[in-house]
């Protein structure tokens, strides 16, 4: 039996709730009190950024999502709020805890994965590599304007045909004199197309040095001479910029080399990436249940509303179940890392869980929605779409298995 909102004889002049009346004042989910767990600065923090997202954010991510349009407009409000780099000691950055960190990745992906995507490589890549391998003259260059937000960063470890398989690229660069010359090709990289600067990795070609054939980074400013075409026509993260990036005899000071060799580099860098991620999964998971559980109460199906009936509830209950024990684990992590003790391990455990915890409940929640839930007049949809990406990137759910797998046994499946 459909109830009509707008049929004379229907019974209930609200079957179907507005997205307005769905999308109400946010009520996060602390079932197990969490909050008590954290300082009042902490909440202080997440609090600034919450009402941030719910002012600039809210009323206008789905036109941005729509349109395919990063809007650069917010990156000053960003800088000022100090989410950039936030966790990073110095050099103008906010200094932070990890928990503190994450709470700000929560909030941000709450509004949308694309933006935080943005966030995450600026700080948790780009501004990472350099505060944690970068020379102090390097710090003192670059860190300063990318917590500004004057500079933006992109992070080029990806190529075509090596994502799960960093230690395969085929970029090269080739010592020449006081430069380098970098050539090769990176895919899928987040602010690639309004990056002042890269952080690449590629595979030294120097059979005169110990060091042939090892993964180095560099920092390579955009006047150097990348390209970075756009990625287009993407279902998911379409308020984020993604974009290919072109290295073609790109010359690069040698001064500008990061100090470190190998794959510990990158994967460092991933790590810290991950562990943000893991947080704003939350965020995103969140948003949807707080959108399903409005919905529900508001929904007319068969005289009642739709949370009046046992296999709704029992979703809901499944979400709220997955998202309290996703708190618990992300907020030990980051504990642990501000004490110096989390492992790479620990932290793919809390990346795999909470994004396939955080996708499942965008499904579940567009799927209470009906075909509302297919919409932009609701999040979910979009959370779904997005979410789609995160499962992959920054290790796929697979590899973060591997990861565990050998953790558990000894033995590198991968291998």
């Amino acid at each position: 039996m459909n109830s009509s909102p707008n049929s004379k004889n229907s019974k209930h002049e609200s079957a179907k709730p507005s997205a307005r009346e769905v999308s109400a004042s946010f009520e996060p989910i602390d079932f197990y009190a969490v909050d008590d767990l954290l300082t009042s600065d902490e909440k202080l923090v997440r609090q600034s950024v919450r009402e941030f997202v719910d002012r600039e954010v809210m009323p206008h991510i789905a036109d941005w999502f729509e349109r395919g349009e990063f809007p650069k407009h917010i990156i000053p409000s960003l800088a000022q709020l100090g989410v950039f780099g936030a966790n990073i000691q110095g050099y103008g950055c906010a200094g932070l805890g990890d928990v503190a960190y994450g709470l700000i990745m929560q909030e941000i992906e709450r509004g949308d994965s694309g933006l935080r995507s943005f966030v995450s490589v600026q700080g948790a890549l780009a501004m990472h590599a350099i505060a944690s391998y970068g020379s102090e003259e390097q710090k003192q260059k670059f860190l300063p304007k990318m917590a500004r937000g004057e500079w933006i960063g992109c992070f080029g470890l990806t190529e075509a045909d090596f994502g799960s398989n960093p230690a395969g690229l085929r970029t090269r660069a080739v010592r020449d004199g006081q430069d380098f010359v970098i050539t090769g090709n990176k895919m899928w990289i987040t602010n690639g197309g309004i990056s002042d600067l890269a952080i690449v990795w590629a595979k030294l070609d120097d059979p005169s040095s110990k060091d042939h054939g090892r993964i180095a980074g560099f920092i390579v400013e955009r006047e150097h001479g990348y390209q970075a075409p756009e990625i287009e026509r993407k279902y998911s993260l379409r308020a984020s910029n993604t974009s290919e990036l072109v290295f073609d005899e790109c010359r690069v000071p040698a001064r500008n080399q990061l100090q470190i060799a190998g794959l510990k580099g990158p994967i460092g860098c991933l790590a810290a990436a991950r562990y943000g991620i893991s947080w704003g999964a939350i965020g995103a998971a969140q948003a949807c249940f707080d959108e399903a559980r409005r919905y529900s109460l508001t929904r007319i199906q068969f005289d009642q509303p739709i949370a009046s009936f046992q296999l709704v509830q029992a979703k809901l209950v499944k979400m709220h179940q997955e998202i309290t024990k996703a708190q618990l684990l992300t907020w030990r992590l980051g504990r642990l890392k501000e004490e110096g003790r989390a492992r790479i391990q620990q932290i793919s455990l809390a990346k795999m869980n909470n994004v396939a915890m955080a996708l499942e409940c965008a499904r579940t929640t567009r799927d209470i929605l009906g075909g509302s839930g297919i919409t932009l007049e609701y999040h979910c949809g979009r959370h779904m779409m997005n979410l789609e990406s995160v499962f992959t990137y920054e290790g796929t759910d697979d590899i973060h298995r591997l990861i565990l797998g050998e953790e558990i046994t000894g033995i590198p499946a991968y291998r």
